[in-house]
């Protein structure tokens, strides 16, 4: 059921998570009361939206501080003259998209990132959206019997495999997005199934882009059962699709949601900025 507020006016996008937010000015600031009802739908949503926004790298970067300090990426380009903001960008020669596959940011970090805010600025006229997965309800879905098993387990999660100078992905037309291999030196370990910092819910936290295997467990032993949970976490009931415009908003929580950009836009500019916000160590249920 939709949560009643009082300052601005949510819009639920999908039965497992997402709002859209409205009724807001983002370059003006929130008020206290507003910022209140904004976090509540965050919580509550797992990704929230927000249209039509103007702002300005100083405003993006206040509204980001307003939930916590600044996480500065490692691997992205920044935005010239504000290295608090990820450059997020695909010009129309190169194939490869950044995020085109099921992921949660940073769970490599000890402390995981709390939520992302991504401003678009440039988006092809078709294409492009971004999928969400919300990992609350993959866990409620899951049988009572896979939950108790995986109750006490552990993942291991890296960026090296990533990032990093023996990174396997293919990177022919990364060069100048993404860079600084040294520094891809994160190894986490975190519970398989968190209690969430701030709302108290369980959810499932694996995902395919940086989980390992489990802790104590063969790469070979861990392949079955991840490969099944990263297939049950994105069912068509578990996801919701946002379409970009200029000047639209996304803000995602990482210890609730997973996140993928659809690379469906040849020959098309995409670009975005990214700020991420630092998140605290996290308990297991």
């Amino acid at each position: 059921m939709t949560q009643a507020y009082q300052t601005i006016d949510v819009r639920q996008s999908a039965p497992a998570l997402g709002a859209e937010i409205h009724g807001v000015d983002l370059a003006a600031g929130l008020s206290d009361e507003q910022f209140a009802e904004v976090r509540d739908a965050f919580h509550r949503y797992g990704v929230i939206f927000f249209r039509d926004q103007d702002i300005t790298p100083e405003q993006h970067i206040a509204f980001a501080e307003r939930w916590g300090a600044i996480n500065v990426n490692r691997f992205f380009q920044a935005v010239d003259g504000y290295p608090m903001i990820a450059e997020v960008r695909k010009e129309p020669h190169q194939e490869t998209n950044i995020g085109g596959s099921w992921h949660t940011d940073h769970s490599y970090d000890t402390a995981p990132a709390l939520g992302s805010i991504l401003y678009a600025l440039e988006v092809p006229p078709l294409g492009g959206d971004t999928l969400f997965a919300g990992m609350y309800a993959a866990y409620d879905a899951l049988s009572d019997g896979m939950k108790a098993m995986l109750a006490n387990l552990r993942a291991e999660h890296s960026s090296r495999h990533v990032f990093g100078e023996d990174s396997t992905r293919d990177d022919t037309d990364i060069e100048g997005r993404t860079g600084n291999p040294e520094l891809a030196t994160q190894d986490a370990v975190h519970p398989v199934v968190l209690r969430h910092p701030d709302t108290g819910r369980k959810a499932l936290y694996v995902n395919p882009g940086f989980t390992l295997r489990f802790e104590g467990w063969t790469d070979e032993e861990s392949k079955p059962l991840l490969d099944y949970l990263y297939a049950h976490a994105v069912r068509p009931e578990f996801v919701c699709r946002f379409r970009w415009a200029p000047g639209s908003i996304a803000l995602w929580d990482n210890r609730a949601t997973w996140h993928y950009a659809a690379n469906d836009y040849a020959g098309q500019r995409r670009l975005m900025h990214r700020i991420t916000i630092e998140g605290v160590p996290l308990g297991a249920s």
